[in-house]
């Protein structure tokens, strides 16, 4: 598990690299493109959702992305309308667009390690 600090600067350095690169998002993956369906959202929205992440939306990551090669992978959840989202996110290669390669209705409780504590 990551340090309050270690969240905080990773998601520093993706929205910097998000504002540059933009994002792109795994929709090739059946789960994340139901999702926004299932949560009646624009894809518009769910970046904004994205760009909105905090150190209380942490879950865990840094994990090595070995299937992807993504680099580290970092999880997240947020609420949206009144549903739990899984959040996967990764800055993705250099000098390239940030990746989300999941954002679908968590399928099982989110753990948010610094949910309720004083950031």
């Amino acid at each position: 598990m990551a340090t309050k600090d270690e969240v905080e600067k990773f998601l520093n350095t993706f929205q910097a690299k998000l504002k540059i690169f933009k994002i792109i998002f795994r929709d090739d993956r059946g789960k994340n493109t139901q999702a926004l369906a299932e949560l009646e959202i624009t894809p518009a929205y769910r970046e904004n959702v994205i760009r909105n992440i905090t150190v209380s939306d942490y879950s865990e990551g840094p994990v090595k992305d070995t299937l992807n090669k993504y680099g580290e992978i970092w999880v997240f959840g947020k609420d949206v309308k009144k549903k739990e989202v899984y959040i996967k996110i990764a800055l993705g290669h250099p000098d390239s667009a940030t990746i989300c390669i999941s954002f679908h209705k968590a399928e099982h409780p989110v753990v948010y390690p610094f949910k309720n504590q004083e950031l």
